[in-house]
């Protein structure tokens, strides 16, 4: 196959690169900026579509981020790969400290007095992984399921980190929309410049070569006639 990886790489591999990639996050950073500045699209467009994928990112949609980033840059008319680049603003790195933000924002929203910390959390997040593994159980046994740590999970925890991000995310992204442009058009503006450039340069030296061959050719008639004369005159008695 044309495409396939020299090297496979292993589940452990692939999960490790899900949380940190081989590269690094700075140059994964600077893929993500280098890919942006080169979609070829309008500068509104893709500052839409970079609107739409960070407001999306900022949202707790586990698994269904690209789905979502791609339909609301459909909606709002924006570049649907921009809104794919733009989902990566939720990462390992950033998206734990955005959650406990929003967490906290959430919880003031909602008038909650229960206090938040990170053992609260951690909590809720086991008690709710350990209902979903004995529901799942359960749907091949007697078991009854259990749906309390759930229920805490989405009352404490999802409910008052989507709302809590919402405000939050907006604002970001509208930060991040009204960069891209300017970005965008500088870049588009001077990559067109240098194209230009380029081609002048490649005019020039086309029409350069074109300057010598037709000297060469007007030599090589010259040498010709000079050759046609000397062969006459020696044809004389």
């Amino acid at each position: 196959m044309v495409f396939k990886r020299r090297d496979p790489r292993g589940w452990w591999a692939w999960l490790r690169e899900m949380f940190y990639p081989t590269g690094g996050f700075r140059r994964a950073t600077q893929y993500v900026f280098h890919r942006m500045r080169r979609l070829p699209d309008r500068p509104h467009r893709i500052a839409r579509g970079i609107f739409a994928g960070c407001f999306i990112g900022f949202l707790p949609l586990p698994g269904v981020q690209f789905l979502g980033a791609a339909g609301f840059a459909w909606l709002i008319r924006g570049n649907i790969f921009a809104a794919l680049l733009g989902t990566f603003n939720s990462n390992p790195i950033t998206t734990p400290f955005f959650a406990v933000g929003a967490i906290t924002l959430g919880h003031w929203m909602l008038g909650s007095d229960r206090p938040l910390n990170a053992e609260g959390i951690g909590a809720a997040f086991a008690q709710a992984g350990s209902d979903l593994w004995h529901n799942l159980v359960s749907l091949f046994g007697p078991e009854t399921m259990h749906w309390e740590g759930l229920q805490r999970f989405w009352s404490e925890i999802y409910v008052p980190y989507f709302i809590g991000s919402l405000i939050p995310g907006l604002l970001l992204s509208l930060i991040f929309y009204y960069l891209t442009i300017p970005l965008v058009e500088a870049y588009q503006k001077a990559r067109s410049a240098k194209f230009k450039e380029r081609s002048e340069k490649r005019i020039a030296l086309r029409q350069r070569l074109a300057k010598l061959t037709l000297r060469a050719e007007a030599a090589g008639d010259a040498v010709t006639d000079t050759n046609q004369g000397d062969d006459g005159a020696a044809s004389k008695p």
